[in-house]
Formats: structure tokens, C-alpha cells, sequence
């Protein structure tokens, strides 16, 4: 897979395309994406997607605070992962928002020359959205391509989207989350120094180095798994401002313990895959009673861990 970020980049004398946000990349993105792929399979034609950063709704004020469900560089990881041969983040500002659908199309197929365009059903290309899926179909003859549109994807009577994945990871409904994804969700980042609080209490934690605007889950503790050099590791996560040690306003931080694991995961990259919520976060009367209720945590994410290995190998 070729992850590219700009459009100057490329020149193709042919493609099958798709354009979207992609945030999260869930199972209605993936069934976008498995259409892509059959029709570019079909076509001998390479399959690109078309994505945006910053995300629109940020560049126009509609949206603020942490929003992002997959960083740019996660997102064609897993574009990849379903076969997309060719991923453009494409830099989104004020400039590409002011352009019609017709203006952005012509850049496009003078650039990849698409032949195929598959969207979402509720795509929308253009100034004031106003390259909707009609507008799409009516300009498909004068720029010469296939459109085909994807209906939603529905779990128990819900569509999938980004949005309701946001509201559900900021309840701490883990298990939702993963089910609308079709993986478990995870954040990604480098271990940076901590305050080496949780050594002094004999139950070390790597701090995670996150995108500041990337969403993460309701305050709390979770099971992970956590994997660093290829490696996979259980862990006891912590999502939160700690009030046990903290009386003043303090960003979120992500603080992993990784379950029999010694060595010093300063400056490495650290992937944590969220498989379940085990309570919410709170101040404790002392670091004893931390400790105790942290010694919990890491048994009942153990039972759960042991699970679902035991799980994994009755289905194999």
C-alpha cells in the first residue's frame, strides 16, 4: 500500500476511486471498501481512496475537542489491511472547501484518471455539500466514470457510523465500539516519561504519547492488549486525570501496565487494543487502597484475557 498526501504525488492512467472521511474506518466504511476492491479486481484497475485531514467538520467549526477515531497513518494502515493499493490523505482547508464538486472531480481525473467511483449513501462532495449522490449520478456522464453507492450498514436496527462511534466510546461501551468496527478499538503512540508514580508503588505503567484531538474512551480502567515490537502483552489501562494524586485540572492521560513485562518501553512505539471496561476512575483514600484496588484489576483482566484465549482455541 502507497500512502500519499497530496494529489501532486500521483499520476495514473487509470483507477477505480473512493472518497470519503473514512474516521474510524467501521464495518459500513468496510463494506465501501470490499466493493472498491471486487469492482478494481474486476476492472485490472488499481484501488485508491481518497481521504481527508484535517477532517472537514474541524476545518469549518463544526466539531472540536477529541474527535478523531484513527490518526492519518492508522487509517491507511487499515485501508490497506482491506486491500486499497493507493491511500491520499488529502490536506483539507478553506481553499478545497470553497471548490465544487465538479472543480474537485476534474482534479481528480486529471491526476487518476478514476473510472469508478464508489461513496457512501450519504456522500456528500463540494461547497455546501452540494455534490450529493444525484449530483454524483448526473455527473458521471460528462466525466465519464461508473458511479456505484453503498447503502448503510446496520447492527440491530442501527446505522453504523462515526458519529454514534463517538458517542459510544465517550460511554465507555468498549464492547459496542468494537462490535460496529469489526476489531477492538486501539490508540497508538510513543511511551514518553512519566512521573515514575507507578514504579514507586511497584506496578509500572508507560505513558502514551497521543494526537491531542484523538478520541479516546470515558474515563476509566480497561483491559488491552498491548503490543510493542511485534510483541503481545496483556495490560491494565488507565484513561484519566488520576484524583488520587491530582487536585488540580490535568489533561487525560492513557497510562498502560503491561502484565508480565520488565524491560523499559521508553521511546517505543505502543499499540493498545481496548477489549473491555473493568470500572470507572476515582479518587482513593490512600495509595495503599490504589494499590489493593489495582491488584484487583490486574486479576479480573487476567480471568478475561484467559478467556479469551480459551475462546480463541474451542472456535479453532
Amino acid at each position: 500500500m502507497r500512502h500519499l498526501y497530496s494529489l501532486d504525488d500521483l499520476s495514473l492512467s487509470g483507477s477505480c476511486v473512493s472518497i470519503g472521511t473514512f474516521d474510524g474506518v467501521h464495518l459500513g466504511h468496510q463494506e465501501i471498501i470490499r466493493q472498491l476492491v471486487s469492482l478494481a479486481q474486476q476492472k485490472k484497475l488499481p484501488a485508491v481512496v481518497v481521504t481527508f485531514f484535517p477532517h472537514p467538520d474541524r476545518v469549518l467549526g463544526k466539531k472540536e475537542g477529541r474527535f478523531y477515531l484513527t490518526t492519518p497513518e492508522e487509517k491507511a494502515e487499515i485501508l490497506g489491511n482491506l486491500g486499497v493499493e493507493i491511500v491520499i490523505t488529502h490536506p483539507f482547508n478553506l481553499e478545497i472547501a470553497d471548490l465544487s464538486a465538479s472543480e474537485f472531480l476534474q482534479r481528480l481525473k486529471e491526476k487518476i484518471a478514476f473510472r469508478t467511483l464508489v461513496v457512501g449513501y450519504d456522500f456528500a462532495l463540494g461547497k455546501g455539500r452540494e455534490g450529493t449522490v444525484d449530483r454524483l449520478a448526473a455527473l458521471s456522464q460528462p466525466f465519464d466514470y461508473e458511479l456505484h453507492v453503498i447503502p448503510p450498514v446496520r447492527i440491530n436496527g442501527e446505522v453504523v457510523s462515526s458519529s454514534l462511534l463517538r458517542l459510544l466510546l465517550g460511554e465507555g461501551n468498549i464492547q459496542k465500539v468494537n462490535q460496529l468496527l469489526g476489531r477492538p478499538f486501539s490508540l497508538s503512540g510513543t511511551v514518553i516519561q512519566g512521573d515514575g508514580r507507578g514504579r514507586t508503588l511497584g506496578i509500572p505503567t508507560a505513558n502514551l504519547d497521543i494526537l491531542a484531538e484523538r478520541a479516546v474512551p470515558l474515563h476509566g480502567v480497561y483491559v488491552c492488549h498491548a503490543i510493542v515490537n511485534h510483541q503481545r502483552y496483556g495490560a491494565v489501562v488507565n484513561v484519566g486525570v488520576r484524583p488520587t494524586f491530582e487536585n488540580e485540572p490535568v489533561a487525560p492521560r492513557v497510562e498502560a501496565h503491561l502484565l508480565d513485562f520488565e524491560a523499559d518501553l521508553y521511546q517505543e512505539k505502543l499499540s493498545l487494543e481496548f477489549l473491555g471496561r473493568l470500572r470507572e476512575e476515582r479518587r482513593f483514600a490512600s495509595k495503599d487502597a490504589l494499590v489493593e484496588q489495582i491488584q484487583q484489576d490486574i486479576l479480573q483482566a487476567r480471568q478475561i484475557l484467559n478467556a479469551i484465549v480459551s475462546d480463541r482455541k474451542s472456535e479453532g
